[in-house]
C-alpha cells in the first residue's frame, strides 16, 4: 500500500499577482519560497528600471539556481569531509562499534 502525501493549495503573491500553488510542501514553506522569489525579483527590478518583470523573473531563476548549485556543492564537500573523518575515526572505535 502506498501512502500519498497531502497536497496543499496555498495562495501566494508575487509582484502583486496572486497564484494558487499546489505542493506537497507545508503551506509555510510554500509561502516562504514565494516570498523569497518575490524578494529576488524585486531586487533585480530595483537594480535596473529597464528590466521587464518576465525578464526579471528569468534573472531571479538564474540567481536562485546559482544559489542552489553552490549549496549542493557545499553539501557534497561536507559529506566528503564527514566520510573522510569517519574513516579516520573508525579505527579508534571498539570492534563492536565499528560498522564494517
Amino acid at each position: 500500500m502506498t501512502t500519498k502525501k497531502a497536497v496543499n493549495v496555498v495562495k501566494v503573491s508575487i509582484l502583486g499577482d496572486e497564484y494558487s500553488i499546489r505542493s506537497d510542501a507545508s503551506p509555510e514553506q510554500t509561502r516562504a519560497v514565494a516570498e523569497y522569489v518575490d524578494k529576488v525579483i524585486r531586487q533585480i527590478m530595483s537594480g535596473s528600471q529597464m528590466v521587464e518583470s518576465h525578464k526579471a523573473a528569468i534573472l531571479a531563476a538564474l540567481s536562485i539556481t546559482g544559489e542552489l548549485f553552490e549549496a549542493r556543492d557545499g553539501a557534497y564537500a561536507l559529506s566528503g569531509s564527514m566520510q573522510k573523518l569517519s574513516a579516520e575515526i573508525k579505527p579508534w572505535l571498539p570492534p563492536a562499534k565499528r560498522k564494517d
